[in-house]
This record gives structure tokens, C-alpha cells and sequence, in this order.
């Protein structure tokens, strides 16, 4: 196990993050967490940003599981959460929020359920840890970390009572259950 991030150092990259989504200026957005990794750094992002622009965002939640494309290999081990929209997302800025970016099929996948929900004016896309290996052209526009790692490496965003971090492990070491889902 390798620790990519402390807990300080990643609240320190998501201040700048949120300094990044204020700067960039345009509408309220609404901040949609892909679930699981996704949606505790979106909570983090939320509050520093409530803090910047004196009223929290908007909050929803997306879960993929049935627009992956590998779904049907995973299916005995499905884990389904609910996708909450708050709204509608016809002409809003979204901000689609992931713990990790790798290959980008989780960002594709994301992209699909997102637009079956109605057609936002933009998407854009923030994520903690970005450790290159695209298969698909997709870029965040809001980063916390860039890593090099090898393909076989899994890289987790753990949440704990200081805060997030970010370890690197072995693809073969068991994942951790779930953190209870906030709606």
C-alpha cells in the first residue's frame, strides 16, 4: 500500500478545486456525484463551495451500475443506490464528481444516465485523482492529484473521520464495503 494523499494535503486540493469551479465563473452549478467513490468528494467539494459562494449547490447522485459496460460480467455482485436529480437538468452547469479517473469508461457510463435525465447546458468533470491510462478521449477539467500507476494497481479514496485520502494497493487486495450512502 502506497498513501498517494493525506488527509491534508487532499482538503488542500479540494479548496483549490472549488477555487478553480469559483474562477471559472457561469451559473450556480449542480454537483452530481458518481456513486460510490464519487459521492464523498462531492460532498467535500459542496461545502468548500457553499463556503465560497455563500450558499451550498446543488446535490445529486448518480449510480451507473446498469450503464457500464461490463455490467453484465459483474452482475452477481451488483450493488444498486439510488440516482437523485434534484431538478431538472435542461440548460445547467454540471459538475460530475469522481473519486478516481482512469480508463474513462466510468466518466462514459456517467455521461449516458446523466443525459437520460435531461440535456444540461455543460458538463464538466472533477476528480481527485487522476492517474492517466485513457482508453476513452475523456479529461477532467478539475484535478486534486495526477498519478502515474501501474494498470495493475487500484487506486482507493478512503473516507475518515479527518477527512479524505488516497492509497495505492494492489488490484487483488479485497475492497473495502461501501461508506454509507448520504442522500
Amino acid at each position: 500500500m502506497t498513501l498517494l494523499l493525506g488527509t491534508d494535503e487532499a482538503a488542500h486540493l479540494l479548496d483549490e478545486m472549488a477555487d478553480a469551479v469559483v474562477a471559472r465563473g457561469g451559473p450556480a452549478p449542480l454537483i452530481v456525484g458518481v456513486r460510490r467513490g464519487g459521492v464523498p468528494v462531492a460532498e467535500a467539494l459542496v461545502a468548500r463551495l457553499a463556503e465560497r459562494l455563500g450558499q451550498p449547490p446543488d446535490v445529486g447522485t448518480l449510480d451507473i451500475t446498469l450503464y457500464r459496460d461490463d455490467a453484465s460480467t459483474a452482475l452477481p455482485s451488483l450493488r444498486i443506490g439510488p440516482t437523485e436529480i434534484p431538478g431538472s437538468l435542461d440548460g445547467r452547469r454540471v459538475i460530475l464528481v469522481d473519486d478516481v479517473l482512469f480508463t474513462g469508461r466510468t466518466v462514459r457510463a456517467s455521461l449516458d444516465e446523466l443525459f437520460d435525465h435531461g440535456r444540461p447546458g455543460s458538463v464538466e468533470l472533477a476528480v481527485l485523482i487522476d492517474r492517466g491510462g485513457r482508453e476513452l478521449p475523456i479529461q477532467a477539467d478539475y484535478v486534486g492529484r495526477r498519478v502515474n500507476l501501474a494498470s495493475e494497481l487500484r487506486v482507493d479514496v478512503l473516507q475518515g473521520k479527518n477527512g479524505l485520502s488516497a492509497i495505492a494497493q494492489p488490484g487483488t487486495t479485497p475492497t473495502s464495503p461501501p461508506p454509507p450512502m448520504n442522500p
